[in-house]
């Protein structure tokens, strides 16, 4: 067998040689001094040579341990030669170290193939509920006890379908990493039976009577929470757009808006929420995507007025807490509306409900049987990025510009509506972020 001095020891000769060591293992030397590892087999018959390194990028220690794992793979019945060549053309296995880093990478390989706002959700829950238990992990060692465990978590707060997309999420992680051929077993397989049950598919609860609606603003202006946040549900009932919109709008989109000097005419104020947004957020084709323009009372430009006093130097008018730079989370309205007693009452989307029931009941009332009722009813689905059934994109397009003034008034009769006695934005601002005990 040979030693370390030994190898070390081997000096060229005129022709090419070989050193043996055992089972199979050889030390070749060139005439240039070139060493190499060898290991000698037979595979179906037929003498088979593998080389299994340089010398001393791969010491004798080394080149043993290859061997025996060569070796290993012919009981199996496999060609390491193969073995060998499918490495080196896979790459290593091995690569993602931790849960983490493998989330991430994840997330990257697959974010172009979700809208923007789905692929700040996914991130962000991994971050929140996910990376701080088990981001350092190694992959191998998260198992479906560990795991359930944390499921269970998201579930005591209430958020069961959380948990469940938490689930889902993990389980990609796990196959994409197996798609490189990681070969570990998936902790999010099988353990649907250990989780809560889903609820009963439902509408969004809603509520849909004016004076219920006006006591829920107020009780939510004073709610011990983030400015931010109260003004981001402001906003979202005074413009019963998506909350995925809302939390996403950048200052950019906000037009006609002198933010210099608060006494400036606003009756031109617009939010114009990009083609690329729309067709993402409602899974458009390209050719049936459109700039969704909305008209912006008076109230609502006062509720920005006051939240760019905070968020002015941010991409959103309204961000994530913690970090400045991105959106704000898909829970933080709803969990302050929880928090506030309206849980299975009114939900962030629940304003679109709200302002499509009252609003088609207020035209109803005054025009009765007139066809202008059908008009402000076609109206009333334009404001909320709805498109009627049997509409094209060219008639869409159209109609969104011709009853621009319409959509403007009813804007600003649901504001002047539902914020009746309500504080001004100015004393949000000022108010305590936690209830006084």
């Amino acid at each position: 067998m040979l030693t370390d001095k030994a190898v070390r020891a081997a000096t060229p000769r005129d022709k090419s040689y070989k050193v043996s060591d055992s089972g199979g293992l050889s030390l070749h030397v060139s005439p240039k001094n070139h060493k190499s590892w060898r290991f000698k087999y037979r595979m179906e018959g037929k003498e088979q040579l593998l080389t299994l390194g340089t010398y001393p990028e791969v010491s004798l220690a080394e080149a043993r341990e290859k061997r025996n794992d060569a070796r290993k793979l012919l009981r199996e019945g496999r060609d390491p030669r193969i073995s060998a060549k499918r490495a080196k053309l896979v790459g290593d296995s091995g690569t993602f170290q931790t849960f983490e880093q493998a989330a991430r990478e994840w997330h990257l390989v697959q974010k172009p193939r979700w809208k923007p706002v789905h692929a700040d959700d996914v991130i962000t829950s991994l971050e929140r509920d996910i990376f701080p238990h088990l981001g350092t992990m190694p992959m191998d060692v998260i198992d479906k006890p560990l795991l359930l465990s944390l499921l269970k978590k998201i579930e005591a707060r209430g958020a069961i379908e959380t948990a469940r997309r938490v689930k889902q999420r993990i389980a990609a992680i796990y196959r994409y990493v197996n798609a490189h051929g990681a070969g570990l077993e998936n902790p999010a397989n099988d353990i649907n039976d250990a989780l809560a049950p889903l609820p009963p598919s439902k509408r969004y609860p809603a509520l849909l009577e004016v004076d219920a609606i006006r006591r829920m603003l107020g009780d939510i202006d004073r709610a011990g929470a983030s400015p931010v946040t109260r003004f981001a549900s402001r906003f979202l009932a005074l413009t019963a757009q998506r909350p995925g919109m809302v939390r996403h709008m950048e200052w950019g989109e906000i037009s006609d808006v002198d933010w210099g000097n608060p006494s400036a005419d606003v009756s031109e104020a617009l939010w114009t929420v990009p083609a690329e947004k729309i067709k993402q957020e409602l899974h458009l084709r390209s050719d049936d995507a459109f700039d969704h323009k909305i008209p912006l009372s008076r109230q609502a430009v006062e509720t920005l007025r006051a939240v760019r006093l905070l968020t002015g130097k941010a991409p959103f008018a309204f961000p994530n807490a913690r970090a400045g730079t991105v959106a704000m989370t898909e829970n933080a309205i709803g969990y302050l509306y929880n928090r506030e007693g309206y849980k299975g009452r009114h939900v962030p989307h629940g304003w679109r409900s709200s302002f499509s029931t009252i609003m088609n009941e207020q035209a109803e009332r005054e025009l009765g049987t007139d066809l202008r009722l059908l008009g402000d009813r076609l109206i009333i689905d334009l404001m909320l990025a709805h498109t009627p059934a049997g509409m094209s994109a060219t008639e869409l397009r159209y109609n969104r510009a011709r009853y621009m003034d319409r959509r403007r008034e009813l804007a600003q009769r649901w504001a002047d509506m539902i914020t009746e006695g309500a504080l001004p934005a100015t004393e949000i601002l000022d108010s305590p972020r936690r209830k006084p005990r």
